[in-house]
């Protein structure tokens, strides 16, 4: 009875130490400074993970099927970009398009997401249809995007100029929130909640979910088993772009502008998020709750020791020792599986 209950508490404790780590995290850092146990900083949290968990989950979509994306920030920067130079006030004196009429709000955006969705297919199609490593496609992609995006802002009459003066029912996607006040929900927050819903429904409730897990876990056994590797890493793909030109469209609108420069970065921290969330770099396993609490970590790391005073530099070192720690335990769970 006593080694049941004792393997229990084993597998509670297993199942869920990614939260009990964030508990920790936050109790640390608010023993350093009471102050950092207010409604206004977990929102302020909240906000700056929207974006970022919704680059996670497209990035978890990939690391499953043992795969990997850098091309993520890059499209994120790419779609920011188209976004915000179609969404500018039509008194702004620096227009990115100066004669362009106002446009409905979606169809831009729809014309961003549609954006990362096309490079998602490229990366799926390198990947599947001409079987070229995934890091060694999106790392191709990366530079492109990167190119053509910085050709993009680089076009008369903006040259390469920030882009600012955006509308303010495109800033409201970013900014705005229902209610007011410490407690009100920002729509940024809420839109990054639906959205980690649906993909906990593609995860869980649909072919291409179970599909996705099984070319993780064996990619020949899936092949044998009849599952159209290709056709399914293709919409796979596609569907991490569209997430990303989504998190570039909400990114825009939470600062306020769009350069060629933005998203630098991002994909490292997403897949770092995805690891420490229990996204297995071997492929096949991974959970949206997960991800969901990797992102909230590395958000309380940013956060939380810039609000104490830690030194950024101290911040890269903690968030680098974490990642290694993570996929060294993946590694080891990989290898004593086999």
């Amino acid at each position: 009875m006593e080694a049941t209950k004792g393997s229990r508490a084993r597998s509670m404790f297993s199942q869920n130490a990614i939260w009990i780590v964030l508990i920790l995290l936050i109790a640390a850092i608010t023993v350093m400074d009471t102050n950092f146990l207010s409604v206004t900083t977990f929102r302020d949290m909240l906000i700056q993970s929207s974006t970022r968990l919704i680059i996670a989950l497209g990035a978890a979509f990939i690391l499953i099927t043992a795969g990997t994306d850098l091309s993520a920030g890059r499209v994120v920067g790419l779609t920011a970009v188209v976004s915000a130079s179609m969404l500018q006030s039509s008194d702004y004196a620096n227009k990115f398009f100066p004669d362009l009429p106002h446009l409905p709000l979606i169809l831009p955006i729809a014309i961003a997401i549609v954006v990362g969705l096309i490079v998602g297919l490229i990366n799926g199609i390198i990947v599947s249809r001409f079987n070229v490593p995934p890091f060694i496609a999106t790392l191709g992609t990366m530079v492109a995007v990167y190119g053509a995006n910085s050709l993009y802002f680089d076009m008369p009459p903006n040259q390469s100029q920030p882009i600012g003066g955006l509308r303010k029912d495109f800033s409201e996607l970013g900014i705005g929130s229902i209610g007011s006040g410490e407690w009100s929900l920002p729509y940024i927050v809420l839109i990054a909640i639906f959205v980690a819903f649906i993909v906990w429904v593609v995860f869980n409730k649909t072919t291409l979910g179970k599909n996705m897990y099984a070319i993780g876990g064996n990619i020949q056994a899936a092949h044998v088993s009849g599952i159209n590797v290709a056709k399914c890493l293709m919409w796979i793909y596609g569907i991490a772009g569209a997430l990303y030109g989504l998190a570039g469209v909400l990114e825009a609108a939470r600062t306020g502008g769009a350069t060629n420069n933005y998203g630098n970065m991002y994909e490292l921290d997403a897949i770092a998020a995805c690891v420490v969330g229990g996204v297995s770099t071997t492929g096949g396993v991974g959970r949206v709750k997960g991800v969901v609490a990797g992102v909230l970590i590395f958000t309380v790391i940013n956060y939380g020791l810039t609000y104490i005073g830690v030194s950024p530099y101290w911040q890269l070192i903690i968030k680098g020792a974490i990642i290694v720690v993570a996929v060294a335990f993946d590694i080891r769970k990989y290898v004593a599986k086999k």
